[in-house]
C-alpha cells in the first residue's frame, strides 16, 4: 500500500498524462453502465411476489455501487498493462465503502422501527466507514492501529487496549445487527403465512428473534475472546434482579406468551378493557399489548392485565355482534306499522347483517310514548357503532316522517290557582 504523499504523487503524475482522461472516460463509463444496468434489474424485480420485498429493497440498494465496483475492477486489469490505473484504483475502495453503508442502512431499518435515533445512527455509520475507506486509501490505517494498541489499561487481571475494545464493540455491533436482520426476515416470511393462526406467527417470530439474538452475542463474545463460562455469574446476578425488581416486566414477558399459546386474543380482534378503553389489537409485543380505538388512540397495555383482569373480547368465537338502538312513538300511532319501519330502516344499512335479519320489540309505556327498540348484528365491530346507530336513527326518522308517525316530546300544563295580580298591587307591593 502507498503512502499517502506517494499516493499523491502518482495521483498528480496520472493528472499531468493526457491518459488520464482516458481512465476518466473508462470510470464514467462504468458507472453509466451500472446505473443503466441496475435500473433495468430494479424494474424487473418489482414485478416478483410480495414476500420477497425485504430482499428486494436490499438488492435495489447494493445493486448499483457493488455492479460499479465490479466493471471498475474488470476495467482496471485490462488497462494496467497498458496505462496507469491510479484513478480506477481509487475508485474501487470508494465504490466498496458506498455499498457498505448501504448495506449497513438497510439492515438497521429492516431490524428496527424508523426513529430519531435510527436517523442518526445512519449519519454515524457512514462517517465511520468513509473515515475506515480513507485510512485504507492512503495507507494510515496500520499506523492507527498500532497507535491505539498503545493506548493500554488493565481490568482486573486481563490487560485491554483500544483497538482490542474497539474492535470488540464493532464485532458485537454487526453480529447482532445480522441476526435481528434475520430475524425480521423470518418474521415477514411468518406473517405472509396465511396458512398459519396469528398468534402461532406471532410466537414463533419471537422465539426466532430470541434465539438468534443469543446465538449471536454468544458467537461475538467468543470472537472478541471472552470467556463465555464467565457469563454465569451474571445469569444468576439477572436472576436475583428478576426476583426483586424486574417482577412485573418478568410477568408481562411471560403473559405475552400465555396471550399467544392459549389464543385468548389473537391480532384483529376487538377488545374492551373498560368503558372507555377498547379497540382492535393490532399488535402483541414483549411487554404490552397495542389496542387502536375506534378514534385513532392507540392504547398501551400491560400483557399481565389481560391474564389477572377480566377483558371483554367482542370476536373471541364470532366476530358478529348485537347492537340496538331506541326510540318513541305517540300513543295515537299504529304501533305495527311503526315497528316494520323499524326494522326497514335498520335492514337498509349495508353493515347490517342479512342473515340475521333486525327484529322490533315494544319494551314499556311512558309517559309521552311507546317505547320501541330495533335489534340489528355487525360482524365488523372494530370499525365502531356510533356513526351506524346515527345512520340508523336519521333513515327512522325519515321514514316516520314520511309515514306520518309521531315521536312524541314531554308537554306540561300550566295551571294558574287564584287571580293574577293587577298592576296597581304589583305596583304597592314595589313600594
Amino acid at each position: 500500500m502507498e503512502t499517502l504523499p506517494q499516493l499523491f504523487t502518482d495521483l498528480w503524475d496520472d493528472l499531468q498524462n493526457p491518459r488520464i482522461f482516458w481512465q476518466m472516460a473508462v470510470l464514467l463509463g462504468c458507472i453509466g453502465i451500472a446505473f443503466f444496468a441496475s435500473r433495468q434489474v430494479r424494474n424487473r424485480i418489482q414485478t416478483t411476489p410480495e414476500r420477497w420485498h425485504a430482499g428486494r429493497s436490499g438488492v435495489k440498494r447494493l445493486l448499483f455501487p457493488l455492479l460499479a465496483a465490479g466493471l471498475v475492477v474488470l476495467a482496471r486489469a485490462l488497462l494496467k498493462p497498458h496505462m496507469h490505473v491510479n484513478l480506477l484504483s481509487l475508485a474501487v475502495p470508494l465504490m466498496l465503502s458506498l455499498a457498505g453503508i448501504r448495506l449497513m442502512v438497510y439492515i438497521l431499518r429492516q431490524a428496527f422501527a424508523p426513529s430519531g435515533w435510527l436517523a442518526a445512527s445512519e449519519r454515524v455509520i457512514a462517517t465511520l466507514v468513509w473515515l475506515a475507506a480513507a485510512l485504507h486509501i492512503t495507507g494510515l490505517d496500520l499506523p492507527v492501529i498500532d497507535a491505539m494498541e498503545q493506548v493500554q489499561f488493565a481490568v482486573g487481571k486481563q490487560r485491554l487496549d483500544l483497538w482490542m475494545i474497539l474492535h470488540g464493540l464493532v464485532t458485537i455491533f454487526v453480529t447482532v445487527l445480522g441476526a435481528l436482520w434475520l430475524a425480521g426476515l423470518a418474521e415477514a416470511r411468518l406473517m405472509g403465512a396465511q396458512k398459519l393462526d396469528s398468534n402461532v406467527r406471532a410466537v414463533l417470530a419471537r422465539i426466532i428473534k430470541a434465539l438468534l439474538t443469543l446465538v449471536a452475542v454468544l458467537i461475538s463474545l467468543s470472537l472478541v475472546g471472552i470467556d463465555i463460562t464467565t457469563l454465569s455469574v451474571f445469569g444468576g446476578a439477572l436472576g436475583v434482579g428478576l426476583g426483586f425488581g424486574l417482577q412485573k416486566i418478568a410477568s408481562n414477558y411471560i403473559s405475552g406468551f400465555i396471550i399467544l399459546l392459549d389464543r385468548s386474543i389473537r391480532l384483529g380482534d376487538f377488545i374492551a378493557i373498560d368503558a372507555a378503553t377498547s379497540g382492535v389489537v393490532t399488535q402483541i409485543t414483549t411487554r404490552y399489548t397495542v389496542l387502536r380505538g375506534l378514534a385513532g388512540t392507540e392504547y398501551l397495555i400491560p400483557n399481565e392485565q389481560f391474564v389477572a383482569n377480566v377483558v371483554q373480547n367482542q370476536s373471541y368465537t364470532d366476530t358478529q355482534v348485537f347492537l340496538k338502538t331506541a326510540v318513541q312513538v305517540g300513543y295515537n300511532s299504529d304501533v305495527e306499522r311503526a315497528m316494520a319501519v323499524l326494522v326497514e330502516a335498520a335492514a337498509a344499512h349495508p353493515r347490517v347483517l342479512q342473515e340475521r335479519p333486525p327484529r322490533a320489540y315494544l319494551t314499556g309505556f311512558a309517559d309521552s310514548g311507546i317505547n320501541l327498540e330495533v335489534g340489528f348484528w355487525i360482524e365488523d365491530p372494530e370499525e365502531g357503532s356510533g356513526a351506524l346507530r346515527s345512520d340508523i336513527n336519521l333513515e327512522i326518522w325519515k321514514r316516520f316522517k314520511a309515514e306520518g308517525i309521531e315521536i312524541p316530546f314531554p308537554q306540561r300544563e300550566v295551571r294558574m290557582l287564584g287571580k293574577a295580580p293587577t298592576a296597581a298591587a304589583e305596583g304597592a307591593a314595589r313600594l
